[in-house]
């Protein structure tokens, strides 16, 4: 055996009894009390071990850029303005350095697996998928990364993008996107996304319904086709900051759609809040759907990072328990269950939704972990535990020592 992990937590709750987890060529091997093999002893002293954080929606190609930017009002029409103008400017080695600064935060917060949405079109060309591709070769040490390509700026009124598109797949995407809100035709630009992604047979992971009121809905035809085309489990949807306005009976029938139709949903806390009420002085909308409450219909649901220091989030630390905090403060989580729920959203539900099957904290599965120090999954959001280390495929991949109070010693008001 490798590495054991003594004393460790593995279920929620002071009472729960702590265990060993014996790692064995970069897979959980043994998990029991009392296990004694030749091994490193990494002494955990009833710290929570749980599967690592799944980031399932970042924009790594536009992060980093608030030095450039020249914003004024924000809101949404601008950011998008603001990074069409920017990255006239990129090459594929500065898309290079400000992604790999950002996934240097993912690693430290605890991030195992991510997903990163990269858009093309014929200013951008493919340099940000030729900036990013080494670094899934270089970060395999510590996250598995796979990159979902879309077209931000829209695919049928941008001659050219539909090819980009096409070829980003063929040199490297395993996903493909969408925003159909900047699109002339919304419908179109969905219907060709799902023959895309048919072609390549690919999952699909959608912009959608991104907008301060619900008077129409793209996910009505989105969850037609997934069922058409038998696509359920393999169809996500982000942002959808329109169910947010809808009263709850309403926001329950949609979840109920959702499900049916196999439909994740990912909520982006920290873009939707800052984008969405722009339009309003006072009584400002906070504009993040409460995916909590979708959960209860069966939707799989995810929180996620979305942007990270750009004009779409001009703020950022790449830490998913941070996201899941700022989540429950949004929509006034404070129950101990529906915290649980909260951690659930950046660990284990965008596994599933990104259907990751060699995940968790269960024998034979990767030791893709991360350690904090608390209680429970709970806890871990309520107090915003930072973890003090991670493992991929049962190596560390990073430390950080725990804060240490410098009480006086000594007559203090000598």
């Amino acid at each position: 055996m490798d590495t054991i992990l003594r004393n460790a937590r593995i279920a929620d709750g002071p009472g729960a009894p702590l265990v060993d987890v014996g790692i064995e060529n970069g897979r959980i091997a043994a998990i029991q009390s009392g296990l004694t093999a030749e091994a490193q002893v990494v002494e955990l002293g009833g710290a929570l071990v749980t599967p690592g954080f799944v980031e399932t929606h970042i924009h790594l190609d536009k992060s980093c850029i608030l030095d450039r930017l020249s914003s004024q009002r924000g809101g949404l029409n601008e950011a998008i303005g603001e990074v069409a103008r920017l990255k006239q400017g990129f090459t594929a080695e500065d898309v290079y350095e400000r992604a790999k600064r950002t996934l240097e935060k993912c690693v430290v917060s605890g991030t195992t697996h991510i997903r990163t949405h990269l858009e093309v079109d014929p200013v951008i060309g493919l340099r940000s998928l030729e900036g990013i591709l080494p670094l899934v070769e270089e970060f395999k040490w510590a996250m598995d990364i796979e990159i979902c390509i879309f077209p931000q700026e829209g695919l049928l009124n941008n001659p050219g993008t539909d090819d980009l598109i096409v070829e980003g797949l063929r040199r490297g995407g395993s996903v493909v996107g969408a925003a159909p809100y900047t699109d002339s035709d919304p419908k179109g630009q969905i219907d060709r996304v799902f023959a895309i992604a048919r072609e390549f047979d690919i999952d699909i992971d959608m912009h959608l319904d991104f907008g301060p009121d619900a008077d129409s809905l793209d996910m009505d035809y989105v969850c037609d086709l997934t069922e058409q085309y038998g696509y359920g489990g393999r169809v996500a949807i982000g942002h959808v900051t329109k169910l947010s306005a809808l009263p709850e009976e309403q926001l329950r029938e949609k979840g109920r759609r959702l499900a049916s139709a196999g439909v994740a949903a990912t909520v982006l806390p920290a873009t939707d809040l800052y984008l969405m009420g722009r339009h309003q002085e006072h009584s400002v909308m906070r504009g993040v759907t409460p995916v909590h409450r979708l959960l209860q219909e069966g939707v799989n649901c995810s929180l996620s990072t979305n942007n990270v220091l750009n004009p779409f989030t001009p703020f950022g630390d790449c830490s998913l328990v941070r996201m899941a905090n700022l989540y429950a403060n949004i929509c006034q989580v404070g129950d101990q269950s529906g915290l649980a729920d909260c951690y659930d959203m950046v660990t284990t539900r965008p596994a599933r939704l990104m259907r990751l099957r060699d995940y968790g904290v269960e024998v034979g599965q990767a030791a893709d972990l991360v350690v904090l120090e608390c209680e429970g999954r709970a806890a871990a959001v309520s107090e915003v535990v930072s973890p003090i280390m991670g493992f991929k495929a049962g190596r560390r991949t990073f430390s950080r020592p725990a804060a240490v109070v410098e009480r006086p010693s000594g007559d203090w008001n000598a």
